[in-house]
């Protein structure tokens, strides 16, 4: 091992940690809402639609404000806009437990209002996340980068499920909205404390700034200077969106996303009015499945980034774990046909495992995104993913109260995931990063 070896700092997994701890509290919102929704519905008399509408209603502006989004972080810098972000829902979730003490239509109707601005508070984290691990990692290190921030949605009901399910059934409800944002801002604090630009970061050392530049990572997370980011343009998104990659790669992250839904919305109630358990042993057996998740994540992006090294071949690193992945996710349909517990959870976990093995689309997104263009294609890309949060709830609550079971939901799920196989194999082609210059093109006619 040389000097330059030995004397190389490694602030960057720092920062990739910082990345996973805000995307954890940020899922953990929901994984309150889907837990705490047991308690909700019964004490709002909610039907299985409602319901549906509710865990819905998150996505409709995280859907809608993916895109501005991503131009914000490009133009002001993903640190700014990341704090306002965590302290925005933080406050949300204290707000959302105070809507308990309201009745009727009033008390839902509060409630669906600050899940709609909570999608708004919550646009920039993925997208974000995107834009420091494209500046943060070399390219054969971002694949391992993004499944650790990526497998943050199944660690948070690791992280929250016990605990919610347990103050939900011995407390009540809006304990845990309480709980959740006071942790946030705690959280919000300490972030942006860990935060910079490569070459701005007071601890980290010239050698692994020299082996993140020279790995093509692009060192800088703050506010755009650049005359290709700073005017902005429909025409930059209608060029994305006009290549077969990408739209391939969007798809892919719809079908995706739809077990990712299922699990933060549907699971805990499944396994509740499906599976007869109670409120606080829900969130114990849900973290199971939920770490078996993160496990597989962390997995998948080392496998791939380990291909990559192997094959110098993206299509490969990338495409084979998220087949391999879907696969196994489609194992859950088979809970259809046992009634017995631990054939349900194994079965679960085996197919969380598999859809976090194959969550690799932000990875692509660094890999793919021109420069300069980082935030707007990762907000386009979570748009098209995110639909699935508007989707999906509202499909299952059909399902669920028209034929009072969860059966055909999970067959809805498992198709979801055949459907990510086909789009990576057959729509989205090869995997390379696009040019900058087609895109500056369209910037300037604009």
């Amino acid at each position: 091992m040389d000097a330059a070896s030995r004397n190389s700092s490694h602030v960057r997994f720092l920062v990739v940690f910082a990345l996973f701890m805000a995307s954890a509290f940020s899922y953990g919102d929901r994984v309150v809402l889907s837990i705490a929704g047991i308690r909700l519905a019964k004490d709002m008399h909610l039907t299985s639609i409602q319901l549906g509408y509710l865990f819905s209603m998150f996505s409709w502006v995280y859907v809608v404000a993916q895109v501005p989004a991503g131009y914000l972080l490009d133009r002001y810098g993903a640190k700014r806009i990341y704090v306002i972000s965590i302290v925005a829902w933080s406050m949300l979730a204290v707000s959302t437990g105070f809507a308990g003490f309201l009745t009727g239509g009033l008390a839902f109707a509060v409630l669906l209002t600050a899940r709609l601005l909570s999608g708004l508070a919550q646009a920039p984290v993925f997208p974000g996340n995107g834009r420091i691990v494209a500046a943060w990692f070399p390219a054969n290190e971002r694949g391992t980068a993004s499944a650790i921030f990526n497998s943050s949605q199944y660690f948070a009901f690791v992280l929250f499920a016990p605990a919610i399910g347990w103050i939900a059934q011995t407390a009540g409800w809006k304990e845990c909205f309480w709980l959740l944002g006071g942790l946030g801002i705690a959280l919000a604090v300490l972030w942006s404390r860990t935060i910079h630009d490569v070459d701005d970061h007071p601890r980290i050392s010239a050698a692994e700034a020299a082996h993140i530049r020279s790995g093509g990572g692009l060192c800088t997370i703050g506010a755009s200077t650049s005359a290709v980011h700073t005017t902005f343009g429909w025409s930059q998104g209608a060029r994305l969106l006009t290549q077969r990659l990408i739209l391939g790669v969007y798809i892919g992250q719809f079908c995706i996303n739809t077990l990712t839904i299922f699990f933060l919305t549907w699971f805990p109630i499944y396994l509740n009015q499906g599976r007869h358990m109670s409120i606080a042993r829900v969130g114990v057996v849900s973290a199971l499945p939920a770490l078996c998740g993160s496990l597989g994540g962390l997995l998948g992006g080392v496998v791939s980034d380990a291909l990559l090294r192997r094959s110098n071949s993206l299509n490969v690193a990338r495409k084979a774990p998220i087949i391999l992945g879907m696969l196994l996710a489609m194992t859950l349909v088979l809970c259809n046909y046992t009634d017995s517990q631990i054939a349900i959870l194994t079965l679960m976990s085996l197919s969380f495992f598999g859809k976090g093995f194959g969550a690799l689309g932000w990875t692509l997104v660094s890999d793919i995104s021109p420069a300069g263009f980082v935030g707007l294609n990762g907000g386009f890309f979570n748009l098209c993913g995110n639909l699935a949060g508007i989707t999906t709830p509202i499909v299952i609550g059909y399902f669920v109260q028209m034929t009072g079971s969860f059966n055909l939901a999970l067959d809805f799920v498992a198709v979801a995931a055949l459907g990510a196989i086909i789009s990576y194999l057959f729509i989205a082609g090869d995997i390379y990063r696009l040019q900058p210059e087609q895109f500056r093109r369209a910037v300037v006619a604009a």
